[in-house]
């Protein structure tokens, strides 16, 4: 009698793991896709502040320009809004609609550790009076927490105000979020701004299918960090017949769509400038993948992050501009060959975003 052994699990190194992941971020070539359809496939771009989108889409997509999403924005075609890990995300108008459903549990969690502040509020009677009133006309959080405290008076104001965005689809309106035109946040409900109605929550496992085609291969952790959601073990196992699976040298399982993109882990990477809070560093529980263990930690300040920079696909420094100046300060020496290259990406990337305006790009301090 034959006796049958399963095969090993193949194992995928931190380069392997690198050079898959940026090629799903769109990173180890620029990308011909239009901008919507990059911030679909990214399923959402981080955009606590103004520019990151921006900055992020220049860093992989071929001959974007700022106006192509200032465009879709002011179209209504892609919209800000909070949605995963209680942050705030350039999303298309489709994704917006069903992704916030989607991590609605986790904001009625994140607004549970509000209560103290909330005692006395009738939280339905909130949602309601918010709702007629962004809807009336967009407000501010000033605004919001003002009319809400009249109603309740011994509330906390910033408790009110958390309450609103958690139990609504808060979007911000523009001129909020346009490449040069950008003014102070307003906000409205999704519903309104875009014209239909919110959709039901996806299925978690179409989302889990995205985000491997975006972030994998990955673990369960992986995902559950990325989203800001728990539980979802059993999404994984209830598809794991349709997935590969692979294990990283720690020996955590990952999983992976069949036909994804692996490159070479010696596929060549080029440098790249990446905005603060990009998803790339964000959206795994090991970061290893990206951000070297010596590194760790060295592109944050308190709760200040640094715009970064890649260097054969890892995490090699920080930059900033400075007037018309883009001061880059790498973590370790670089190369001849590697400066000279970090300097092209500068000047292609500062060229694409600000065409018509001379920059110095110098090597120097960036964090303080």
């Amino acid at each position: 009698m034959t006796k049958t052994t399963s095969a090993p699990v193949p194992v995928l190194g931190t380069r392997a793991l690198n050079r898959a992941t940026l090629e799903r971020q769109l990173l180890l070539r620029r990308s011909p896709l239009s901008a919507s359809a990059a911030v679909h496939h990214l399923v959402g771009l981080q955009a606590q502040n103004v520019r990151p989108p921006y900055y992020a889409l220049a860093a992989r997509l071929d001959g974007f320009a700022p106006e192509a999403l200032s465009r879709l924005m002011a179209d209504r075609e892609v919209v800000r809004i909070v949605t995963l890990r209680s942050t705030i995300h350039t999303h298309t108008a489709d994704d917006c609609l069903t992704l916030r459903p989607l991590v609605q549990p986790a904001r009625d969690r994140e607004l549970a550790s509000f209560r103290t502040g909330l005692a006395g509020v009738d939280l339905d009677r909130l949602a309601a009076l918010t709702r007629e009133l962004v809807e009336s006309e967009p407000r501010t959080m000033a605004q919001l927490r003002a009319a809400l405290s009249a109603e309740w008076p011994d509330a906390d104001p910033q408790s009110l105000a958390v309450a609103a965005r958690c139990r609504l689809p808060l979007v911000q309106v523009t001129p909020r979020g346009l490449w040069g035109r950008s003014g102070q946040v307003a906000l409205t409900t999704a519903e309104h701004w875009l014209g239909r109605p919110a959709g039901p929550a996806p299925q978690p496992d179409a989302v889990v299918l995205r985000y491997l085609a975006a972030f994998g291969p990955a673990s369960v952790k992986d995902m559950q960090t990325w989203a800001g959601l728990t539980r979802l073990r059993e999404v994984f196992e209830r598809l794991r017949p349709g997935l590969v699976t692979f294990r990283a040298e720690d020996g955590t399982e990952l999983f992976d769509l069949p036909d994804a993109p692996r490159p070479d882990p010696d596929t060549p990477a080029p440098p790249r400038f990446l905005p603060e809070f990009d998803n790339l560093l964000l959206s795994h529980a090991d970061r290893t993948r990206v951000v070297p263990p010596a590194h760790r930690g060295r592109h944050w300040q308190g709760n200040q992050a640094y715009r970064t920079l890649l260097v054969d696909g890892f995490l090699a420094g920080v930059w900033k501009l400075d007037g018309q100046t883009m001061v880059v300060e790498p973590f370790d020496a670089l190369t001849r060959q590697a400066r000279a290259e970090v300097v092209t990406e500068a000047e292609r990337m500062l060229a694409a975003l600000h065409p018509g305006v001379s920059y110095d790009v110098r090597f120097g301090t960036v964090r303080t």
